[in-house]
């Protein structure tokens, strides 16, 4: 049974995990965060940057491509069971 938390619930749930003290890490945890730092090249933006950077791109790109591609690529993306976008984001990022 689902059972929906009301509004009051949830705050509730995160007043108690918010008042919690966080734990102390471990030597483990510790050695791998300064193991991360330590890789830190500096490179690393906000994501306020990042959407400024992305501004000038739609996320949309029109490509012409020979209609016998067009349907092998549908015909792969059936064959996974994603739509033929999905397949093709999939395939471009590979």
């Amino acid at each position: 049974m689902d059972k929906k938390l009301t509004q009051e619930e949830i705050n509730a749930r995160f007043a108690e995990i918010n008042s919690q003290e966080p734990e102390d890490l471990s030597p483990d945890e510790i050695a791998s965060l300064r193991e991360a730092e330590a890789m830190d090249d500096g490179s690393t933006i906000s994501y306020e940057e990042l959407k400024r950077d992305l501004q000038e791109y739609s996320g949309k790109l029109v490509l012409r491509i020979p209609k016998s591609l067009h349907k092998h690529l549908k015909q792969e993306a059936e064959i996974e069971g994603v739509s033929l976008n999905q397949y093709m984001l999939y395939k471009l990022s590979k």
